[in-house]
């Protein structure tokens, strides 16, 4: 009788979940439509008018006066510039952090868009152009459409809502903490307890009206590295006179390419190590001193990111040691693996097929790029997802580079996808 009694109420719950999802799922699609022209809008003035990392002082004052305006409780100068929004629903259920970035990069424009930056700044002392180059600009519409369809529908809200505007995604200027780890470590998760987070990323190589995600492992670790070879200083015609650097650090990058070729289980997991940088010497005829390189590590995988460091700097010791020199590896600490929490991607999968339709949700490869959402899934569950914005027929450029464009029409699925999210999570763990 017990059995049959809770069966019948499970019976009963859950269509009634699915009902009370559907209607939601109206009113979001119906306030997203009527607001689309303003989110295009919102994103074409925060392209124009591009911020660096800790930098994003007008971005800033722009998203808290709207914040305002719908009535939120605002807190700003978060991590320097960030912006919170919180905001209260009329039911008691969990608290949701949603999170957009908000800075651009020193990349100068060259799309011939009417909207285009033509913003200068400094960077590391140098005077650069300023671009939204990655999407940031999309994030930041799309999270203040969110932010308005569910303060219009507050009383509907089964908990709390924190919308987090993140700065310095792309890494605080030198000297400087910033990024998500600050707005962390300055209590963003807290008061109240965030009990899941949600971010996506609009992805140019990707159709708009598709959703890609993948649990587990979306987005590769990063830690950049420095590496100072001392030897020797010689005559370019008796090298045996000194201790050649530049030797040294050619073969300390060939060496470390067997890092991943050799090291790796790369069934399991990708990785990446990278050089980008190598400078010394100032004559053709004069073997220098001191050779100074900069590279990347990438890893899915963290047993196999502290292998990684491990035996580069096995790799730097030993090969700089035979041959007369040494070397200093410098590792810097980087941004964790972007992990999707296996059993909140489970969860909120239907909510996305229910979205953007199932043929459009798609299981993607893992991307060795990084992102520092990955700092807040080390605290609570998280479900990072990328958001289609390829133009149709247009060749992507790739993310970073002056030509990088995106189709705004995809913003809209963006803005339907984050609210829906929202309260199918709010709904379901109430």
């Amino acid at each position: 009788m017990k059995l049959t009694f809770f069966s019948l109420l499970f019976l009963i719950a859950v269509p009634a979940v699915f009902a009370q999802s559907s209607n939601h799922q109206q009113i979001i699609d119906q306030k997203a439509s009527e607001l689309e022209e303003q989110v295009i809008e919102w994103r074409r003035h925060f392209h124009k008018n591009p911020e660096l990392s800790n930098r994003e002082f007008e971005t800033a004052k722009t998203i808290a006066a709207h914040l305002r305006k719908l009535g939120m409780e605002v807190q700003t100068e978060v991590a320097h510039t960030g912006v919170v929004g919180i905001l209260k629903g009329g039911k008691d259920g969990p608290t949701v952090a949603l999170r957009a970035d908000i800075d651009a990069l020193p990349v100068t424009e060259r799309t011939d868009l009417p909207f285009k930056s033509t913003v200068i700044s400094e960077y590391q002392g140098k005077e650069v152009g300023v671009m939204h180059a990655c999407g940031h600009d999309t994030h930041i519409a799309i999270l203040m459409g969110v932010a308005q369809i569910l303060t219009d529908m507050k009383d509907e809200l089964a908990g709390t809502v924190k919308f987090i505007f993140q700065p310095a995604e792309e890494g605080a200027p030198v000297g400087e903490e910033g990024g998500a780890e600050l707005m962390i470590k300055e209590g963003v998760l807290k008061n109240p307890d965030v009990d899941a987070i949600f971010g996506l990323h609009i992805w140019d190589s990707t159709p708009a009206g598709v959703i890609e995600y993948r649990p587990q492992g979306i987005m590769a670790s990063v830690n950049s590295f420095k590496l100072v070879v001392e030897g020797k200083q010689a005559h370019g015609s008796t090298p045996w006179k000194g201790v050649d650097p530049i030797v040294t650090a050619a073969q300390i990058i060939n060496n470390a390419q067997t890092i991943v070729s050799r090291n790796m289980p790369l069934t399991k997991q990708a990785a990446v190590v990278s050089f980008g940088v190598i400078e010394g010497g100032v004559r053709h005829n004069i073997i220098p001193e001191r050779i100074e390189m900069e590279g990347t590590i990438r890893a899915l995988d963290e047993d196999m990111r502290q292998l990684i460091f491990k035996r580069l700097e096995e790799i730097v010791e030993h090969t700089a040691a035979s041959n007369g020199a040494t070397a200093q590896l410098t590792i810097n600490k980087g941004y964790p693996i972007t992990y999707n929490d296996p059993q909140l991607t489970q969860q909120m999968l239907p909510t996305l097929e229910r979205v953007a339709g199932s043929d459009k949700v798609n299981l993607m490869d893992a991307v060795t790029g990084a992102e520092d959402f990955s700092f807040f899934q080390e605290k609570i569950p998280g479900l990072y997802l990328f958001l289609g914005g390829k133009p149709e027929g247009v060749t992507p450029a790739g993310h970073h580079t002056p030509d990088f464009i995106i189709d705004e029409s995809a913003m809209l699925l963006g803005v339907r996808a984050m609210a829906t999210l929202t309260l199918d999570y709010m709904y379901s763990n109430q």
